[in-house]
């Protein structure tokens, strides 16, 4: 699905990514992982193309989509909930959804069939405010976003962070699923081992811009995790 090679990645003079190479296999969930500051975010960015700049290669079933600009990334089959969720506070649930649906390219400009069943809060409520929305809310939401442009790949970052546990647990469900039932692809960058363990079939460790370790998610030992997560 998508392979990474010979990846270096900059903000400006900020030398993030050095020489990362990834693999994430279609039908698979990969999980990134590595302290704050090792450039997990960075990672999610580059394959967006939202970083300043990048050399080596992002191909995406074959093709090299390294130097595309990121309308044409999107277009290409690649969801991205950034952490922080980004959704706009002034659109309606509603808006917010169908903003993803630009970058499909069969011309609909809808609410996926899977919103409503994943996510039923979302169309009890479609004439709110984004901003008004609770984190998890919110985040369900960017979800619903994503997947409105009816992805192949869906790129996750943190999407745990700051949200009240029950719904949490809504989320990692809803990733599993997505994965399980619907063959959606998943890159996803989670501080919960444990459900990166029930969930992932494969992971990289990044350490200070590079690949520290990576495998399928039966060699993330207890080790590693303390040797790379611990603070």
């Amino acid at each position: 699905m998508l392979q990474m090679s010979a990846i270096d990645s900059y903000y400006g003079r900020s030398h993030v990514l050095q020489g990362v190479a990834l693999e994430a296999p279609a039908g698979r969930i990969t999980a990134v992982l590595g302290r704050n500051g090792t450039g997990k975010t960075t990672l999610m960015k580059t394959i967006m193309g939202l970083t300043d700049r990048m050399s080596g290669s992002i191909r995406l079933d074959g093709t090299e989509i390294g130097h595309e600009p990121t309308f044409r990334r999107a277009r290409a089959g690649i969801g991205y909930v950034p952490q922080g969720r980004e959704i706009i506070p002034d659109f309606t649930i509603h808006e917010n959804i169908l903003m993803g649906a630009f970058a499909r390219t069969d011309g609909r400009i809808e609410v996926p069939a899977l919103v409503p069943e994943l996510f039923p809060y979302l169309p009890e409520n479609y004439d709110r405010r984004g901003g008004v929305l609770s984190g998890g809310q919110q985040q369900q939401l960017a979800i619903a976003r994503a997947l409105a442009a009816n992805p192949k790949l869906l790129l996750l970052d943190e999407p745990s962070e700051g949200i009240q546990p029950s719904i949490v647990e809504e989320i990692h469900a809803v990733i599993a699923r997505l994965n399980r039932e619907h063959g959606l692809t998943v890159i996803l960058v989670e501080q919960n081992i444990d459900f990166v363990r029930a969930v992932a079939h494969g992971f990289v460790m990044l350490e200070k811009g590079r690949i520290a370790a990576c495998g399928p998610i039966e060699t993330l030992t207890d080790d590693l995790v303390h040797r790379h997560m611990a603070v």
